[in-house]
């Protein structure tokens, strides 16, 4: 290369020059390539930043169309890969490795999660992973070989009848929307369903005069409960004295069962306060919640001689595995068998 082949406006520039056999160069001219590359560099991060954000946005589509979750999964999943892209930093998704994943799991530990968290934080890291391939962004699943932490399975808390008759008597004529209050507590431990199915329930998915409702599970899963006398009894009494005075606040245009002061659907977290506050007038524990009313009516259920694969259908569960919990819990019925089928009792 000689001198002649420089252009002349960098041959007569103001820049320092270097020697170079028996030539000279303008210093960094040879550089200035790797400064322009340089530049580029925080585009490129902006670019992955709206990346990351565009696959979280098209995973929440995917759990909503496809895996047809519920909302509150797929509001927990979002927060999850959240945490998980603030986990990954620079680093590049397509380049992780298991041992890189492995560090996710402590980091999540180092935040003052709790183990049970840990566990959901990786079940979605998996679907996430499982969603990348589907779509073609990685070829691998590194996620899946990511060991969950073991937990240990802790007897759920249940009230007694005495107790869950004191709790259901709670809510009185001096309270607002006392009537509301009392179909609550009534359909929570009637039926066992989740305070988010509760919230769900529509005026059409009762059925009074046949004494069930449709609830409405995890995933959009639907399922018959029946209604014992009480239940249907306060519905009644809140359909007819309450109900339609909230309705009018809003044109009547809510469908849901459990209305608010204000007409519209009652929030989960509203009916989970109303069950601590009624708990709390009668002196029961703190721990006392909506779950522990749903607790309550497996135990019982499963005490009176109920089967367990019919208690499994009308909890909800996917599996039985998570029904069985509720033999353990009755200790009365235990020794019965145990006297009854032990050949030594």
């Amino acid at each position: 290369m000689c001198l002649r082949a420089i252009p002349e406006a960098v041959r007569q520039s103001r820049w320092p020059r270097t020697e170079w056999h028996g030539g000279t160069f303008p210093t960094g001219f040879l550089e200035s390539p790797v400064k322009t590359n340089r530049k580029k560099l925080k585009p490129r991060r902006e670019l992955a930043q709206r990346a990351a954000s565009r696959w979280q946005e098209d995973f929440a589509l995917y759990l909503r169309s496809e895996c047809h979750l519920a909302v509150n999964t797929v509001e927990a999943y979002s927060r999850d890969l959240g945490r998980f892209f603030a986990w990954l930093g620079k680093r590049r998704l397509q380049g992780l490795s298991v041992s890189e994943l492995a560090d996710y799991p402590a980091w999540l530990g180092e935040q003052s999660l709790a183990p049970k968290s840990v566990t959901r934080h990786i079940a979605s890291l998996k679907v996430f992973f499982r969603f990348l391939q589907l779509e073609g962004a990685l070829a691998d699943n590194q996620a899946e070989l990511l060991a969950s932490p073991k937990l240990w399975q802790r007897v759920p808390q249940v009230l007694s009848a005495k107790q869950v008759e004191k709790l259901l008597a709670a809510p009185r004529s001096a309270d607002p929307h006392w009537l509301r209050d009392r179909a609550i507590l009534e359909l929570l431990y009637a039926t066992g369903c989740r305070v988010s199915e509760l919230a769900s329930l529509r005026t059409r998915d009762m059925h009074l005069s046949e004494r069930y409702c449709k609830c409405h599970g995890k995933g959009d899963k639907q399922r018959i409960v029946p209604l014992g006398t009480r239940a249907v009894t306060a519905v009644e009494q809140y359909l007819t004295k309450e109900r339609p005075d909230l309705a009018a606040k809003r044109g009547d245009t809510c469908e849901q069962l459990i209305l608010s002061p204000r007409g519209a659907a009652l929030r989960r977290e509203r009916i989970w306060e109303l069950v601590k506050k009624y708990a709390a007038r009668v002196g029961f524990p703190s721990e006392i919640s909506p779950h522990s009313l749903r607790h309550s009516f497996a135990t019982h259920l499963l005490a009176g001689g109920a089967d367990l694969r019919l208690l499994q259908e009308m909890l909800g569960h996917a599996s039985i595995a998570t029904t069985q919990i509720y033999t353990h819990v009755d200790h009365t019925r235990l020794k019965q068998v145990h006297r009854e089928f032990h050949p030594r009792a």
